[in-house]
């Protein structure tokens, strides 16, 4: 269950990945990046094994998010850690949107050394090690500990978000816009058979007999590593470097290039008004990731092993509704795929916000399911849709650049809200996100023929 563009969702980094290898002479020059902006056509040596090793990276990850954001560790740390204490999810919000902010902050610099030295593959596997790392070393926090807990978790979240960025930075190259939806359903639903295999390994761990839920936190951190494997093996690095020109340093020229694109993205209307249904809608999504299991056993008092039995059907379902979506968008249309997905999701809130019964919150989880997959595959799609084609990379780092921020205002605004008036009024507070953004995405036209024209009169 990677989040957004997994996944996530290129957060921040994206943006500064690609625009700081234009370094340009005027803040208004056009921003490209030789590698990285290319589409997929100029690629013809793009095999499916390279498309199998992007793939995987999303299967490796999504260890992370299902057990340490979403499953386990997120009522590990309410009810264990930090001891039922009535502050704990609002903590555990913060924890998760200072990690985004760090994101932010980190990418500028980031994006333009990858960029300037060929570095993207490196760094995503440097990020990915982090992660791992700091994953297990969650075996070591003890009741009490709340600050060593939520530093490590949000060293991996920072990590984990990075190496997602640079995974997803990819996809221009290796797809084309024919191809972006089916090749962005195949990662997600990799993704959650990964996410699903973690959960049958974390399961066995825990019914091995009591106390051993620090160990599951020391498989996840390996999974991620081991798996990833195929990632460093088979994907490609085709960046060219490009070093910085005298006196001009990384940092400025990261946020130089990133300020000249966002003041330039109001001119892609569409594109532009993409981005703002998708901070809600996104935002939604992120707080439902990071609280859904901690809602399961605070309220409904799910034990352990019905919590991952749940979440081992959610991501069964998540496959599906990535591949299904994935396909069915490429036919029907993205925005079809997305008011679809986005009604899914206020029906859900709705539900969940009255459930009482675990069976309830059970029959609701594979409806959670399918919106999910389908909600995360047609959003990457669509921006890979909508950009320019000779500057893919700049645009699908600024979708990035607003999935943070999605991913930072969701946690947060559903921990304050949960702390001060309760689990269920957060739930229908957070169905908002997904209703506006679905009365967004409805007044988009999101037709070829009406993109085309758009993107002639640039």
């Amino acid at each position: 269950m990677a989040s957004e563009e997994r996944r996530g969702e290129m957060g921040g980094f994206g943006v500064w990945a690609r625009l700081a290898s234009a370094r340009m002479s005027e803040a208004a020059a056009p921003l490209s990046s030789a590698s990285n902006a290319t589409p997929a056509r100029a690629f013809p040596q793009v095999k499916k094994r390279e498309i199998f090793g992007w793939c995987c990276f999303d299967f490796a990850n999504s260890a992370f998010t299902t057990i340490i954001i979403t499953v386990i560790y997120a009522r590990y740390f309410v009810g264990v850690v930090a001891e039922g204490a009535e502050r704990a999810p609002a903590w555990w919000g913060w924890a998760l949107a200072a990690s985004q902010v760090v994101v932010i902050l980190l990418s500028p610099l980031i994006g333009a050394v990858a960029d300037a030295k060929a570095a993207k593959k490196r760094f995503l596997m440097t990020t990915a090690l982090v992660c791992s790392v700091a994953t297990m070393a969650l075996y070591f926090v003890g009741r009490g500990e709340i600050w060593l807990a939520l530093g490590l978790v949000a060293v991996a979240n920072v990590a984990f978000s990075l190496s997602e960025n640079l995974c997803s930075a990819f996809l221009p190259e290796i797809s084309t816009p024919e191809t972006a939806g089916q090749i962005s359903g195949f990662g997600w639903s990799f993704g959650y058979v990964g996410g699903l295999i973690s959960l049958v390994i974390a399961l066995g761990i825990f019914k091995s007999g009591e106390g051993r839920e620090p160990w599951i936190f020391v498989m996840t951190g390996a999974f991620f590593l081991l798996a990833s494997l195929p990632t460093l093996l088979l994907l490609r690095e085709r960046a060219v470097a490009t070093p910085l020109r005298a006196g001009e340093s990384y940092l400025k020229a990261g946020w130089q290039a990133n300020v000249a694109l966002l003041k330039e993205l109001p001119q892609h209307r569409t594109l532009f008004i993409f981005f703002v249904a998708m901070v809600f809608f996104i935002a939604g999504l992120m707080a439902v990731v990071s609280f859904s299991a901690i809602f399961a056993d605070q309220v409904l008092k799910m034990s352990m092993g019905e919590t991952v039995t749940l979440f081992m059907v959610l991501q069964l379902a998540g496959v599906v509704g990535a591949v299904v979506f994935g396909l069915v968008q490429d036919r029907v249309g993205s925005k079809v795929a997305l008011i679809a997905s986005l009604i899914l999701w206020v029906i859900v809130s709705v539900c969940v916000a009255g459930c009482q019964t675990k069976e309830q919150f059970m029959a609701i989880g594979v409806i959670a399911g399918l919106a999910l997959g389908s909600l995360q595959s047609a959003g990457r799609a669509v921006v890979s849709m909508l950009t320019p084609p000779s500057r893919s990379g700049e645009f699908f780092g600024c979708w990035g650049f607003f999935g943070k921020l999605a991913a930072l205002i969701g946690p947060l605004v559903f921990g304050e809200l949960a702390a001060g008036f309760g689990y269920r009024t957060a739930i229908l507070a957070n169905g908002g996100f997904f209703l506006i953004g679905l009365v967004i995405v409805a007044t988009l036209d999101l037709r070829k023929r009406a993109l085309v024209a758009e993107a002639e009169k640039k």
